[in-house]
């Protein structure tokens, strides 16, 4: 099948250590219009998995090193929405039944069909949200705000579009300007709800006694002030959904009003005796810890269930580094243009600093930087100086390799020998090294075993 000039093809990879089935396989799905990268290992698969983005994995079970099974469960770690599907030629209904209950979405032996493999793939990509053989670039609309190329975003991404599909209250949650209502919009454009409106709150901005007012509406002269009637945010929303941001931080009264709006669909105005349906599909978003605040009593618990039906978290901006030069080229690209500045891109020492830096603020501040830096630039290129004056310099950086491996040997050591009580045979057969090696590790670490005995 020919792609259309606007279709973005399937990606697939393949993943066999036997190269002439691998070259066999390609040919069939590439002649079928998909986008193919192979692997003849299980290891290479992995580290082709963040660059490659694939939209399905095909992968051999017995192969040399790590099997398929492996790299199924390492995919799984890492994205529960990326379909696998597994070939064998020792194929057996027991292995079969082990792996589509575990999450694989099919098991096909070799010799393989290729009519029934193309039918598989056309399967798995549209239930993953793939549809079938092309992605048409309308299907990748509703993503294109949110720009990524990180595995963890794309596996967040890959559960929204499948979220989107329902009808299901979904809670955000994800330290403050990590884009959640970004996140919020972008599966309300991939619902059935996307011709209909999108209206965002902010809980914690609007001041007690105006929220009920804003969300339920009031009529006239049902308070001081309540000039006119105001259908409130509920209806306005009517169709379509309503984002309730930091929802942490409303106030519990208006908690047993919400809960009665989401069980029973309808609202009442302040002042007005009758109810009016509403259809609102609820999103809501927080940085705040809300079983911690269900514990405190702060926060109802029936509501917390409600709206926590299925849960998505937003990584923070230092989980996702490999995003930082992505998105501070597109800040750059959009200030330069609203400035009418010509600003090519940042110095290589620039964008290693952007990179490095903790960015407790996430995108909101690495937005606010790149604004300030294009400001105050006098040349086409943004020099790391110009960044540094406000990033701050004394927070966290990236470790480097050395540091990152240190770190993490004292911190194994000292758990080992916490686990044994300062035991060091036992510690020494637990890491699989010997007694002298042993104790060489603890001794450049500078860790007193019998600090650790009971």
């Amino acid at each position: 099948m020919a792609a259309s000039p606007e279709a973005k093809k399937a990606r697939i990879l393949l993943v066999d250590d036997d190269k002439d089935l691998l070259r066999l396989l390609s040919i069939r799905l590439s002649g079928a219009g998909y986008e193919l990268i192979a692997a003849t290992s299980a290891e290479e698969a992995i580290a082709q998995l963040p660059i490659f983005h694939p939209n399905l994995v095909i992968t051999d079970l017995r192969m040399g090193g790590m099997d398929g099974m492996a790299l199924f469960n390492h995919i799984r770690e890492q994205n529960t929405s990326l379909p696998v599907i597994i070939l064998t030629a020792h194929g057996s209904i027991p292995e079969a039944v082990d792996a589509t209950q575990r999450g694989v979405h099919s098991f096909l032996t070799k010799p393989v069909d290729g009519k029934e493999l193309l039918q598989e793939v056309s399967k798995a990509l549209s239930l993953s949200g793939g549809a079938g053989d092309q992605i048409s670039s309308s299907d990748e609309e509703w993503r294109r705000p949110i720009i990524c190329r990180s595995p963890s975003m794309e596996a967040l991404l890959g559960k929204a579009k499948l979220v989107a599909a329902s009808q299901s209250s979904v809670l955000i949650r994800g330290e403050s300007g990590t884009g959640k209502e970004l996140l919020a919009r972008a599966i309300h454009a991939a619902s059935s709800r996307a011709a209909k409106p999108f209206v965002a709150v902010n809980c914690g901005a609007i001041p007690e006694p105006l929220l009920e007012s804003e969300l339920f509406g009031h009529v006239k002269g049902s308070f001081t002030g309540a000039v006119r009637n105001h259908p409130g945010l509920f209806l306005a929303a009517n169709g379509g959904t309503m984002l309730l941001d930091e929802i942490g931080d409303m106030p519990l009264s208006l908690q047993v009003k919400l809960l009665r709006v989401i069980q029973e669909r309808q609202i009442r105005a302040i002042g007005s005796a009758a109810s009016v349906n509403v259809d609102v599909r609820i999103i809501s978003a927080t940085h705040r810890d809300l079983e911690s605040l269900v514990k405190e009593g702060s926060f109802r618990e029936d509501l917390y269930y409600r709206l926590n039906v299925v849960s998505l978290e937003i990584p923070s901006l230092r989980q996702r580094r490999e995003d930082i030069p992505l998105l501070a080229s597109h800040f750059l690209r959009q200030t330069a243009k609203q400035l009418s500045k010509k600003i090519s891109g940042f110095a290589p020492e620039a964008m290693e600093l952007l990179i490095a830096a903790p960015w407790p603020g996430n995108i909101r501040q690495l937005l606010n930087v790149v604004e300030h830096a294009a400001v105050l630039s006098t040349t086409p290129v943004i020099s790391a100086d110009l960044l540094s004056s406000t990033i701050d310099e004394e927070d966290e950086k990236i470790p480097s390799f050395a540091e990152a491996r240190q770190k993490f040997e004292q911190e194994y050591l000292i758990r080992l020998l916490r686990f044994t009580n300062g035991n060091v045979t036992r510690a020494a057969r637990l890491a699989q090294r010997n007694r002298t090696d042993f104790y060489k590790l603890l001794q450049r670490n500078h860790i007193v075993p019998s600090l650790f005995k009971s």
